[in-house]
């Protein structure tokens, strides 16, 4: 098989390799045939999800609020944290309004993000 052209042998592939996990570990020689098998399998499944699955980058706004999860932040002491007004950083997390650069720099350096995922990039 070159290409997975659909959706029944991409879960063929799925069953396949997790019937193929259990009998390969770390210390599998390379030219084992399952190890073989299942990367190239791996390697197929991969491929098929890139272009039918794609993963979204996340926005600014999910992951400012994933890091406030992460820190235990509240909307308020975000502000605190970054030198806004609540006002807006409420903008900001309703989508209404995109930081200035030196507000999306402050959030990049005090929430530990990205500058390209801050920048849009």
């Amino acid at each position: 098989m070159a290409k997975i052209e659909n959706e029944k042998q991409y879960e063929a592939a799925l069953q396949r390799i997790e019937e193929l996990i259990p009998y390969v570990d770390n210390d599998t020689p390379e030219y084992d045939n399952k190890l073989i098998e299942l990367s190239l399998l791996s390697d197929l499944v991969s491929e098929y999800e890139d272009i039918h699955y794609p993963i979204d980058r996340p926005s600014l706004v999910d992951v400012i609020k994933l890091r406030m999860l992460d820190m235990g932040l509240s909307q308020c002491a975000l502000a605190k944290l970054l030198g806004m007004n609540q006002s807006k950083v409420s903008e900001i997390l309703s989508g209404k309004c995109e930081p200035t650069l030196k507000q999306a720099r402050t959030i990049a350096v005090k929430l530990e993000i990205t500058p390209d995922i801050v920048l849009g990039i």
